[in-house]
């Protein structure tokens, strides 16, 4: 599919997880809490660092070795869960570095942002709450609501509907491949958040993002300098 290029700005969508919020400390927290229950050492930080993105899934494999299906999988998946909303209650996640000024700008600019993760909607507006970002987010889309998630358009071509925006003009930040894909497929504009928790493969630089921002002030700067200013 061919870049968009119509560069009005209508709308900014985030994925969640590494790119918006840094949650990974949460996680850090319920895996380490999760291996001491099991007897076991948990992975080094950088590991879960690049698996957070990759959901609670990965998560179970990276610390146990097991496979989704394997024989004590769906248990330590639900354990990992039910320990993740639990330290939700006392969140230690935070917003990106100039991730406030960013919102802040477009807020005062009148362009929308929203989110579009994976995360199911009882772990997403818990941590929304908590940042006191509901009020300020104008669309989120979580699982619950399509039949498909990312990398398939289906979540991102929801938000543009619901904020009533051409996804020729909006643009998607992730900080995963399939955030990418799925940014494409839908013919959005697409940032790659390089500061993310990014997998080991393939490198960003493969991901065909239309931009890879190393810093939230990045992204604010090429919205400002490339496109309308902002």
């Amino acid at each position: 599919m061919s870049e968009p290029v119509d560069t009005r700005i209508s709308a900014v969508l985030f994925d969640l997880d590494g790119t918006l919020i840094d949650t990974a400390p949460d996680f850090i927290v319920v895996l380490h809490q999760l291996c001491a229950d099991q007897g076991i050492a948990p992975p080094g930080d950088t590991a879960i660092l690049a698996t957070v993105s990759s959901g609670a899934r990965a998560l179970v494999e990276l610390a146990f070795q097991l496979a989704p299906g394997a024989r004590g999988f769906d248990t330590l998946h639900q354990a990992l869960l039910n320990a993740y909303m639990t330290q939700l209650h006392g969140s230690r996640a935070v917003l990106f570095p100039d991730m406030d000024g960013l919102l802040a700008t477009l807020e005062h600019r009148r362009i929308p942002w929203g989110v579009v993760t994976n995360k199911p909607e009882r772990f997403s507006i818990p941590l929304l709450d908590k940042l006191g970002l509901s009020a300020r987010c104008s669309v989120l889309i979580c699982p619950d609501h399509v039949t498909q998630t990312k990398p398939h358009p289906e979540p991102l071509l929801l938000a543009c509907n619901r904020l009533g925006c051409e996804p020729r003009q909006a643009f998607y930040v992730g900080d995963h491949p399939r955030d990418i894909q799925a940014g494409k497929a839908a013919d959005m504009h697409t940032i790659a958040a390089a500061y993310g928790y990014l997998p080991p493969d393939p490198p960003v630089g493969d991901w065909g993002a239309s931009h890879i921002s190393p810093t939230v002030a990045d992204i604010q700067q090429y919205l400002a300098d490339r496109l309308n200013p902002l």
